[in-house]
This record gives C-alpha cells, sequence and structure tokens, in this order.
C-alpha cells in the first residue's frame, strides 16, 4: 500500500486525506500549527491519522507522495529533507487532478483570479455540470470524491502551481502578472514569472492559452518563450483577430471564425479591470459553447465576490466599501482607480516588499486621508506621510473604522483596501474583511 503524507490539515489537506483514501493509500497528515476542530473531526470519523503542533520526520520521511500545503515555503528544512530523500512533492491540484476526467478550466494572476473564476463558474453553470475549486470554496480534491463534476474551475496561485508535475487544464487563463510574493521567490520577479506560466507547460496545441496581452511582461516572456497550446489574447487597446477585444462599449470574440458580440453597458461588476475579467470569462464560455443569451444574461447579473470592492452600506450619505481581498499594490491600484468621490483609504498589514510609487497619482487625485492598520507603519508614513492632510495609525478595525466616519464627509468613500496581507492583526484577508463590515454595521 502507497503510503500519502498530507502537510498542512487545511481545507486542501483534508480533502486530499480523503480522496487519498478512497484511492487505497495509507494516509497521515501532520500539521506544525493547530488544526481546526472542524477538520480534526473530519480526520477522526474517517479513521484517518493525523498530528498538530508538530512534524514527526519518523511518519514524513517514509512516505511515497508528499502533498503539501501551499502555504509551505519549499526552504523549510523538512521539504528539503523529503526532496532529498527522493520522495515525490505535489500540490492537491496535481495529486486530485489524476483521478477525473473532467474538463478543466485553470486561472491564475496576481490579481483578478478569484473574480474571473468565479464569474467563469457562473457563466458555465447555467449549462454544464460544473465545479468551481482550488484557492476557492470546497477542495478539489473533496468535489471530486463527493461530486466529481463533468467540468471544474480552478483558481489557482504561484504555489500550487509550484508543485505540479503533470497538471494540464483544457483552458488556462492568466488574468496578469505583478510584483507579489516575492519574499518566496528570493525576491526575483522573473522567478515569480515562471512560477505563473508553470499552467501552460503540459499544455498541448490541443489546449486553449487565454491571456491579457496589454500585460508587457506576459507579451515579453511569450516573445521568448514557445508554447504549445492555442493562444487567445484579450486586450482593452488593440484589435484582436483570435480572441477578445473591446470597443464602443462592446466585447468581440472571435474564436475559429466564429465570432460573438457581447455590449458591456450593462455590466453587473464596475470598473476597466472587470472588463477584462468579463472578456476571460466570456471567451472560456464561447469555447465551451455555451449560448451567447446565456452569456450575456450571467454578465449582467453576476454580484461579484465578497471582500473585493464589495459595498457594504451607506451611511449619512458616506459609501463603505470592502476591498479586504486587495492584498497587494496593483489590486489596490484597481481599488483607487474606480473610486470616483474622495476617499478615506484604509491601508496597512504586512508588507510583502511593496513599491507605492504607482499609487501616487491616484492619492494625490483622490485621498483625503489615510489611516494605517498594520503592526508598523513605517513604510506608509514615508510614501504617503506628504501627500494627505490626515494620516493616522491603529491596530484596530473597530477604531479605523470609527476615525473614518468621523473624517468622511456626505458624498465620500470610506475604502477598505490594504496592499498589504493580514497576518499581523488577522486570521486572514477574509477575516480582516468581515471585522470591516461588522464595524461599519456597528456604526
Amino acid at each position: 500500500m502507497k503510503r500519502l503524507v498530507i502537510l498542512g490539515g487545511g481545507e486542501s489537506g483534508v480533502g486530499t486525506a480523503l480522496l487519498g483514501k478512497e484511492k487505497g493509500y495509507e494516509v497521515f497528515v501532520s500539521d506544525k500549527g493547530k488544526i481546526k476542530e472542524k477538520y480534526k473531526n473530519v480526520l477522526l470519523n474517517n479513521e484517518i491519522e493525523f498530528e498538530d503542533g508538530q512534524h514527526t520526520e519518523s511518519k514524513i520521511l517514509n512516505a511515497h507522495i508528499v502533498m503539501k500545503s501551499p502555504g509551505i515555503p519549499d526552504k523549510v528544512d523538512l521539504v528539503i529533507q523529503i526532496r532529498n530523500a527522493g520522495i515525490k512533492v505535489v500540490s492537491e491540484i496535481e495529486f486530485a487532478s489524476k483521478f477525473t476526467n473532467a474538463t478543466l478550466v485553470a486561472i491564475t494572476g496576481s490579481n483578478g483570479k478569484t473574480t474571473t473564476a468565479t464569474l467563469t463558474h457562473h457563466l458555465l453553470k447555467q449549462d454544464l455540470d460544473v465545479g468551481l475549486a482550488g484557492n476557492i470554496g470546497d477542495s478539489f480534491a473533496r468535489q471530486i470524491l463527493d461530486k466529481n463534476y463533468e467540468n471544474y474551475v480552478l483558481e489557482i496561485s504561484s504555489f500550487q502551481l509550484d508543485d505540479i508535475i503533470d497538471f494540464k487544464p483544457k483552458i488556462a487563463i492568466l488574468t496578469n502578472i505583478t510584483p507579489d510574493h516575492l519574499d518566496r521567490y528570493d525576491y526575483k520577479f522573473e522567478n515569480y514569472i515562471a512560477s505563473k506560466f508553470r499552467i501552460v507547460e503540459n499544455q498541448t496545441d490541443e489546449d486553449y492559452f487565454i491571456y491579457d496581452s496589454d500585460e508587457e511582461v506576459i507579451e515579453e516572456w511569450l516573445q521568448n518563450h514557445s508554447i504549445q497550446s492555442k493562444k487567445l489574447p484579450f486586450s482593452l487597446t488593440n484589435v484582436i483577430e483570435e480572441g477578445a477585444y473591446y470597443e464602443n462599449n462592446k466585447i468581440i470574440i472571435t474564436i475559429d471564425n466564429n465570432q460573438i458580440i457581447m455590449p458591456t453597458k450593462n455590466l453587473a461588476l464596475e470598473g476597466k479591470h472587470n472588463i477584462k475579467n468579463a472578456m476571460a470569462a466570456s471567451t472560456v464560455a464561447h469555447i465551451l459553447k455555451i449560448r451567447k443569451q446565456t452569456i450575456r444574461e450571467s454578465l449582467e447579473n453576476f454580484q461579484g465576490v465578497e471582500h473585493r470592492l464589495e459595498h457594504v452600506l451607506k451611511i449619512n450619505k458616506v459609501q463603505y466599501i470592502n476591498d479586504s481581498k486587495a492584498t497587494n499594490v496593483n489590486a489596490t491600484y484597481f481599488a483607487l482607480e474606480s473610486m470616483d468621490a474622495p476617499t478615506v483609504w484604509i491601508v496597512g498589514g504586512v508588507d510583502k516588499g511593496n513599491d507605492y510609487k504607482e499609487l501616487f497619482p491616484f492619492v494625490n487625485e483622490k485621498v483625503k486621508a489615510i489611516i494605517c492598520l498594520g503592526v508598523d507603519n513605517t513604510k506608509l508614513f514615508e510614501a504617503f506621510g506628504n501627500m494627505v492632510d490626515v494620516i493616522i495609525e491603529t491596530e484596530y478595525m473597530s477604531e479605523a473604522v470609527k476615525i473614518a466616519y468621523k473624517v468622511a464627509d456626505a458624498g465620500e468613500n470610506v475604502l477598505l483596501s490594504p496592499a498589504c496581507a493580514s497576518f499581523d492583526l488577522f486570521e486572514n484577508y477574509e477575516d480582516r474583511g468581515r471585522q470591516f463590515k461588522n464595524a461599519v454595521r456597528n456604526l
């Protein structure tokens, strides 16, 4: 019996454990931190051996295959030992994809992948049997075990792509690439870029690669590397013969001489970046032969994603907006770009080597006050201290929202768009976003 060891007892780890057990592996789950009660109960009920608070090397280094949580860096001693022992290390998407014949749509990018994945799923689910997994919702492995859909839309991070071997999506989407998580890539942007492009490395000429051709980083990489997949670019600025482009408030998509035209004036999502997300999702729908009418209606009734430019409440004519999912500068760039009134901006957290320069024009033009919400806000004060009249720091979300309430006037916005990771004061970006929403409701 083959031994499967899983490092990390979260959603993807427990899903993999269940699927592994079902497929005849001897399974052991090890988590250096605390495994949540709900996951412990699942492991106990399914008689899967586990430990938390430690890694027992003797129980790990006898594995045939190790599935490691995307949160665990390759530089950790235990991972180095595992690789040196010649044990195969894979991510959940690699392991799980071996047990399904479904059509896979895989979406990666520094920003926009959650919205694009959720929107793509929304477009497909009217006509197809389709699951939504990866970095979102129930784990891919768990869904294969419980439902095994005919199609999957997978939101995939670079960390998950780092541990693939044979993973091959029918359709791959790359939304954009901006510097992010550089601490995991030796602070070399080119390493991070290469990681994102692993999404196409196993594709053949029968598969599709959908990408933003307005992004110089992507175009440059494609000029210097050849890929097998059929390339379908999308663009806001250029006419595209094969792929998608935007002109006169319409999205025009052409694939193999088959063209569809989508008006965007009734798009439910606002902002230029969301037109791009809509282009990518609609291109997938067109490839998978979803009816034009279905695509149009779905684009018009899609409500967006929690914690991504989510309009929470209007109080005294001030709009409170939760963009907690903006964990890097580029995501916050889109948020500030879409503000149409003076804005009180709540920012900060764990800085991942951020360069705030690209935000300067928007801060000068649109931001009236900045509230820094992090343990160390030195860099924010250095970057923006001279740009706004009011810059304040706090370590409590409730206090940040109360300060914003005092500073904002009727007709203005209060925007939580941190541009940083959340781990200093919050469990994760969801926890941060929910605390913001609760604090706004308590006003």
